[in-house]
């Protein structure tokens, strides 16, 4: 059971309690909030906690679970990741953990199969589905990716690639690998549907026809997910919510109950692990810089020393 307090039921408490929660991760003390607030530092402390583990809950936030929500020092690192997810959070709502659900290869098939019977753009959704699952990308980044990133001025495809530092969340360049055949057939089609529609075309002979600097998935009118930026002029604060719509869809039309697009990036740090990668390698891939992160996103199983020792030889 939870040490962690309930939120009062009270709509004004609760807008005062995040409101707190922003003043801290924006570098106030608990004990200079708590002199502003006429309360103790104590009862920051909790309410602030409160509501940081019901986010951690409802949002896709990598690293901030119920043991790490307690830390100011591990809340102004996901910052920028509760600011967007506290802008549609109503803590009030009772909403399942559905956070730690790990997606099984089977279930990426079948759900690969019904996403294309129901949408009515196939090649464009199945290539967003599977490529989460292939990159552990996350949708922003995904939002922000371009022809170019995928494709080589040849047309083939870019296997060793770049997350861009402009197109990472975190604003760093990192390894971007694309080694999937499914993710290859749907982009493929999708790429020549866009042809055939005339979405963001350039010129003959390269990228496949298509503009290497257009986005990589375009809407039936040419344009891509919109971005919304947020906060105080030059910060790098970003929200793309017509691409979490889009994976809510998705996950719908796929029958994935209680998936979402972090527990996609926990089932793709599952597989890497499960291949012999270390926290290193899983933090490369997946752009999160501390150790303690990549723990939190999975927690790996530590065998006993029975279990070590058993039938070694």
């Amino acid at each position: 059971m939870s040490c962690v307090p309930e939120l009062e039921p009270d709509g004004s408490t609760v807008a005062q309690s995040i409101r707190m929660l922003k003043e801290v991760i924006d570098g106030d003390t608990y004990e200079t909030v708590a002199a502003r607030f006429g309360v103790s530092r104590t009862a920051v402390e909790r309410r602030i906690k409160a509501i940081a583990v019901q986010l951690s809950q409802v949002a896709d936030i990598d690293g901030l679970n119920e043991d790490g929500a307690a830390f100011v020092r591990r809340l102004r690192l996901h910052r920028d990741a509760i600011l967007t997810a506290l802008v549609d959070f109503d803590p009030r709502k009772t909403v399942e953990h559905r956070s730690s659900r790990i997606v099984s290869m089977d279930e990426i098939i079948q759900a690969g199969k019904r996403i294309k019977g129901r949408s009515n753009r196939a090649w464009h959704d199945l290539s967003l589905f599977y490529l989460l699952f292939a990159t552990g990308a996350r949708p922003l980044e995904i939002a922000r990716l371009e022809v170019r990133d995928y494709l080589n001025s040849d047309g083939s495809v870019r296997r060793h690639s770049q997350m861009r530092a402009e197109v990472a969340i975190t604003g760093k360049a990192r390894p971007l690998h694309f080694a999937s055949t499914r993710l290859d057939e749907s982009l493929s089609n999708y790429l020549e549907e866009r042809l055939r529609l005339g979405l963001g075309l350039g010129r003959d002979g390269a990228y496949r026809g298509l503009d290497p600097d257009s986005r990589l998935f375009l809407s039936t009118a040419g344009e891509g997910f919109k971005i919304t930026p947020y906060g105080a002029p030059g910060q790098r604060r970003f929200l793309c919510r017509p691409i979490l719509e889009t994976y809510r869809k998705l996950f719908r039309y796929a029958e994935m109950k209680g998936v979402t697009a972090l527990s996609v990036r926990r089932t793709v740090v599952a597989r890497l692990y499960e291949r012999g990668a270390d926290e290193d390698d899983v933090g490369l891939i997946l752009g999160i810089s501390e150790r303690s992160a990549v723990r939190e996103l999975l927690a790996r199983h530590k065998p006993t020393i029975e279990q070590l020792l058993d039938e070694l030889v």
